[in-house]
């Protein structure tokens, strides 16, 4: 069965993101998605959710959302909190790596991310129609998510309405691990034009996050880097995600998901993949190292991480929140045979004594 939340504060740059839009870059078309896809995927395990299902992606302030139909359950991941104020004026304070359950004329109140992103999933995922195979907005183009933008006020996110139980929830038992150390990238493809000095200083130095950052790339400040007797442009070619390109001015631009298809600059590494997720935590004066991978401990890594992942979600476990009667246990536990009227005597049973 359907369900319907309604946007009553909008957050600042709140979008529905998924997996992406892969298989248009050819003509142009980024792949956008999650700048996090393992957060995504914790914040729908929490639900029950298929690991892409659509959700929402908060990199500053958080929306506040209200439920017009149905029971919706709602799941924060990252360092996220939020309160719940329900139809009978009760605030009820909602922890990250939990989830939530809101009745209809139910408000919840996401607060804002104090580092990098948090996702907010919904049971069934956010109901969009997807465009060229995906449901995440991408915001130069104005395609995907509502109308291309995002979340504003009155604007209405389909979701699925809870068909289980309404006051069992759920709650990441583990702790989520942040990786921490350089981030690792693969030299190349265009690492022979710059000097040697420049490599050397790549991967020694410190950069810093400057204010130029958003969901298409992050610009670094730090060591020059010196391009050789090639230039510093070429023909263009294809970018993706995770590409380093270096300009004339010798500062390094990380690009991110929302990043275009091709590029001019020559690119002196790459991101691993297990390690892009991570810039998406960048803040405006963040240090950031680099360090020289293979191929192979590339793939190491990414195992590495898909492993993490599979046993936090194994660890994922229920539990009542404070206050909520279990009516089914009070019945068949704490009263011989259920309930009774009472203006009946009662009969207890005497166990017999061996």
């Amino acid at each position: 069965m359907s369900a319907i939340v309604e946007v009553v504060e909008a957050g600042l740059a709140v979008t529905i993101q998924d997996r992406g839009r892969t298989g248009y870059r050819n003509i142009g078309v980024p792949v956008s998605g999650a700048l996090d896809p393992g957060l995504m995927a914790a914040a729908n395990a929490l639900l029950g959710n298929a690991a892409d299902a659509a959700v929402l992606e908060v990199c500053l302030g958080g929306p506040a959302l209200k439920v017009l139909s149905g029971n919706v359950r709602i799941a924060l991941a990252g360092e996220l909190g939020a309160q719940v104020v329900n139809s009978r004026g009760q605030i009820l304070k909602v922890l990250p790596w939990q989830t939530a359950t809101l009745f209809p004329g139910d408000v919840i109140r996401i607060g804002g991310v104090p580092h990098g992103v948090g996702y907010v999933g919904i049971s069934g995922g956010v109901r969009v129609a997807p465009q060229l195979g995906s449901r995440s907005t991408y915001l130069r183009a104005g395609i995907g998510g509502i109308d291309g933008h995002a979340l504003a006020v009155g604007d209405r996110l389909p979701c699925e309405s809870l068909s289980g139980d309404p006051w069992l929830e759920y709650c990441g038992a583990l702790p989520w691990r942040q990786e921490t150390g350089p981030i690792r990238v693969m030299l190349g493809p265009q690492d022979d034009y710059f000097t040697a000095q420049s490599l050397a200083a790549f991967l020694g130095s410190p950069y810093r996050a400057t204010r130029e950052m958003d969901r298409m790339g992050i610009r670094l400040d730090g060591e020059k880097l010196v391009h050789n007797e090639r230039g510093a442009e070429i023909v263009s070619d294809g970018v993706a995600p995770g590409s380093i390109q270096v300009p004339a001015n010798g500062q390094p631009i990380v690009l991110m998901a929302d990043c275009q298809t091709s590029g001019g600059y020559p690119k002196i590494a790459t991101v691993i993949r297990a390690d892009l997720c991570r810039l998406a935590h960048v803040r405006p004066g963040d240090e950031i190292r680099f360090a020289a991978v293979d191929h192979a401990q590339a793939l190491a890594a990414l195992r590495q991480q898909t492993q993490h992942l599979a046993r936090w979600v194994a660890g994922i476990a229920s539990f009542r929140p404070p206050g909520v009667v279990d009516e089914a246990a009070l019945y068949g536990g704490n009263l011989i045979s259920g309930a009774v009227r009472g203006d009946e005597p009662l009969h207890f049973a005497v166990p017999a004594l061996t």
